[in-house]
C-alpha cells in the first residue's frame, strides 16, 4: 500500500512509495501524522504536482468497499466492517431500565419534550452505520487531492421481492394481511410442516428463532413452525437444534437490508451532492471486463471508473468497528430481603477496561500472530481475536485465554481495528 502524503500546510498530495516515505522520515524531512492509514506530513515546500484521482465506494449494510485509483493504477483498496449489535444492545438496556423502574416503583413526572422526533431522525442502529460509513468516506477523500467520488447505491422494492405481481392497493397490505394473527401466517408460510422433522399432520407450535431474552422480536421473520414432538426441553438446551438456529443463524427470507439501503441512498444524495451515482447493474459487467473476482474491494475498483488496470495494489486493508464500552449491570436482579442500599458491589472483574498496562482493543502480537484484545479474565489473562473474529489460542490447548506475559504490545487503538494484509 502506498503512503499518503500531506504538504507542510496539511493539504493532501499524491501518495508515495513506502521506500520514499522511509527516506523522508529518516532525513527528518517529514513526520508521521497518522498510522491508520499511514500518512506523513512534509516539513519543507513541495511543487504540489497532482494527478486526477478517483475514489470508488461500494455501499453495503454490513461491509463497505473503498478503492482509490489514478491513471489506471490502483493506489489502495479494502473494506470496512460496521457493527451490527447496536439494536440488540439497546433492547437489553431497555429491558434492564424497565425492570429497574418497576422495582423502585417511584412516581415519575410526565415528560413531553421527547414526544416528537426531530426532522431527519433515524433509529440508532441505522444512524450508527450511516455516520460511520460517511466518516470513512470523508477520511479517504481527505487523503488525496481533488478526488472524484463515485458511489454505488441500491434501490429496492421489498414488496416486489416478496410478490412480483404486486400493484396498487396491495402495497398497503403486509405479509400477514388476511390471516387471523402472525401465528397462522407462519403456519401457512411453512406449509404446515414441522421444520425439524419435516412432517405434516401434527400439532404445530410457533418457535422464536432468537429468544425474547436474547433480544428476539415477535415479528413473523423470527418465528418458525415446529411440532409438539420436537418442541421439547432437550431441543432448547445448549448445543441442541434450537440453540444452533439462534447462534448460527437460521436463514429465513428477510427484507430489512433493502429498506436500509433505500434510507442510505437518500442520505448519500444529501451528503454528497457532487458525487457521481452508479448502480450494481453497471458495476457487475464493468468488474468482469476488468477481470476481477467478486469482492467489496474489487467492486469499489470497478465503481471508481478505471478503464484498464496497469498496476493493482496487492495489499488489502481491513477496517472493523469494535465496541470498547463494557457495561456491568450488576444490579439487574435485585436480591430479596434487602433493607439497606448496596454500596459495596464492585465492578465485574471480567468487565475491566484495562489490566497491567494492556487496554481493550490493543493490537498485540502473540504466538506469532497479530490480534486484538477483546476482554480480560482473572488477574493475568486476556482474550485475543484476529480481525476475522477468530480466537488466537495456544497450540494444543482448548481454553481461549492467553497470558499477558506472552503478549507484545504493537499499539493502543480507539474503537477501530485496522490491518493490512496481502
Amino acid at each position: 500500500m502506498l503512503v499518503f502524503v500531506q504538504n507542510k500546510h496539511g493539504e493532501a498530495l499524491m501518495p508515495c512509495k513506502p521506500r520514499k516515505a522511509r527516506l523522508l522520515l529518516k532525513a527528518k524531512k517529514a513526520v508521521i501524522v497518522s498510522y491508520k492509514p499511514f500518512t506523513i506530513k512534509l516539513l519543507y515546500g513541495s511543487s504540489g504536482y497532482k494527478q486526477a484521482v478517483n475514489v470508488g465506494v461500494d455501499l453495503g449494510t454490513k461491509h463497505t468497499g473503498i478503492a482509490i485509483t489514478s491513471q489506471n493504477n490502483v493506489l489502495t483498496k479494502g473494506e470496512i466492517e460496521l457493527r451490527q449489535d447496536v439494536k440488540s444492545l439497546l433492547n437489553t438496556r431497555r429491558i434492564y431500565r424497565r425492570s429497574r423502574r418497576n422495582r423502585k416503583t417511584r412516581y415519575r413526572k410526565p415528560r413531553f419534550q421527547n414526544r416528537k422526533r426531530p426532522e431527519g431522525w433515524l433509529p440508532p442502529s441505522i444512524r450508527s452505520r450511516v455516520d460511520n460509513t460517511f466518516f470513512w468516506i470523508d477520511k479517504f477523500c481527505s487523503l488525496v487531492p481533488n478526488p472524484n467520488l463515485t458511489i454505488e447505491v441500491g434501490k429496492f422494492d421489498p414488496h416486489k421481492m416478496i410478490n412480483l405481481d404486486i400493484q396498487g392497493v396491495d402495497y398497503q397490505k403486509g405479509q400477514t394481511y388476511g390471516y387471523y394473527d402472525v401465528r397462522y401466517f407462519v403456519f401457512a408460510r411453512d406449509q404446515y410442516t414441522c421444520q425439524v422433522c419435516k412432517k405434516k399432520n401434527k400439532i404445530l407450535k410457533t418457535h422464536h428463532i432468537v429468544y425474547r431474552s436474547y433480544g428476539g422480536t415477535d415479528r413473523a421473520d423470527n418465528f418458525i413452525t415446529v411440532c409438539t414432538d420436537c418442541h421439547t426441553h432437550e431441543n432448547h438446551q445448549k448445543g441442541a437444534i434450537f440453540w444452533k438456529w439462534m447462534n448460527e443463524g437460521k436463514k429465513l427470507l428477510r427484507y430489512k437490508e433493502g429498506t436500509f439501503m433505500n434510507i442510505f441512498r437518500k442520505r448519500v444524495f444529501t451528503k454528497y451532492p457532487q458525487a457521481e451515482i452508479t448502480y450494481g447493474s453497471i458495476t457487475t459487467p464493468r468488474r468482469k471486463e476488468l477481470g476481477l473476482e467478486k469482492s467489496h474491494a474489487n467492486d469499489a475498483i470497478a465503481i471508481s471508473g478505471i478503464e484498464l488496470i496497469h498496476h493493482n495494489e496487492e495489499s488489502i486493508f481491513k477496517i472493523k468497528q469494535f465496541r470498547k464500552k463494557k457495561r456491568s449491570l450488576h444490579e439487574a436482579t435485585a436480591r430479596k430481603g434487602r433493607t439497606t442500599k448496596n454500596v459495596t458491589c464492585k465492578r465485574n472483574l471480567k468487565n475491566v477496561k484495562q489490566l497491567k498496562g494492556f487496554y481493550l482493543n490493543d493490537k498485540v502480537r502473540v504466538y506469532g500472530q497479530v490480534g486484538f484484545i477483546t476482554g480480560f479474565t482473572g488477574t493475568s489473562m486476556a482474550y485475543v481475536k484476529d480481525i476475522h473474529n477468530q480466537y488466537i489460542k495456544k497450540s494444543n490447548k482448548i481454553y481461549k485465554q492467553v497470558n499477558l506475559k506472552d503478549l507484545t504490545l504493537i499499539s493502543h487503538n480507539n474503537n477501530w481495528q485496522y490491518e493490512q494484509s496481502l
